[in-house]
């Protein structure tokens, strides 16, 4: 394992601790708090990012970027759904 592996899964790891508490308010208030604006390229960006990792076999940084992408992906579904 590469040491850069470690820093950006727990750089990741960070982000997706920081966003639970958003996609549980989404979920307990009903509401889509997050534009789509936002959520939309963030969630394929971190997609995008994960699969560059795994072709760099950073795999630990890899799953954990699917992680927040899917988080974000959420926050996404929370908008469309929750719409007002």
């Amino acid at each position: 394992m590469m040491w850069q592996d470690l820093v950006l899964t727990f750089a990741n790891l960070i982000f997706a601790i920081s966003l639970i508490p958003q996609v549980y308010l989404g979920f307990k208030t009903k509401t889509g708090a997050i534009t789509l604006a936002t959520s939309i390229p963030t969630s394929t960006g971190l997609y995008i990012i994960s699969f560059t990792y795994y072709t760099l076999s950073l795999n630990y940084s890899s799953i954990l970027s699917f992680v927040n992408g899917t988080f974000w992906f959420i926050l996404f579904i929370q908008r469309i759904y929750y719409k007002k």
